[in-house]
């Protein structure tokens, strides 16, 4: 029998399901103001050898939570890239743990938007990500 989620109050499923990062799920999401924060319950899968979520799940998360957040920040894109991203790891997370990745703005750009993620496992600082993404706004019809 699998142990239930325990999913906190105020999560809800993440409903944008992407190839990369489709094995992990689910994901699931909370707003805070003009930031999406995503969250997951780490499971044996999510890890590496040693015991300790895959540093490449994090990277990926901090990076779709920073972009989403970006896109509820700045409105209707036409596109938004990644052209920077930086992970610190300053601790580790462990199977059974609630992994929370927190978006905060450094400046959000007309071009580009500079954003930082918090990663937390049960509260506990886990990573810090970095990130720049590339605004395309839309063409206005002339």
């Amino acid at each position: 029998m699998e142990a239930p989620l325990n999913i906190p109050a105020g999560f809800e499923r993440h409903d944008r399901s992407a190839p990369a990062t489709r094995p992990w799920e689910p994901i699931w999401r909370r707003y805070s103001g003009d930031t999406v924060v995503l969250a997951l319950r780490v499971r044996d899968d999510h890890c590496n050898s040693r015991g300790f979520v895959h540093g490449g799940l994090i990277s990926s998360i901090s990076d779709a939570a920073m972009g989403l957040s970006c896109v509820r920040r700045l409105g209707d894109l036409a596109s938004l890239v990644t052209v920077n991203l930086t992970v610190d790891f300053l601790g580790s997370a462990l199977v059974g743990q609630w992994l929370e990745f927190d978006t905060v703005f450094v400046n959000p750009g007309r071009t580009l938007c500079f954003t930082q993620a918090f990663v937390t496992a049960d509260g506990q600082p886990c990573a810090r990500a970095n990130a720049v993404f590339r605004v395309v706004r839309k063409q206005v019809a002339a």
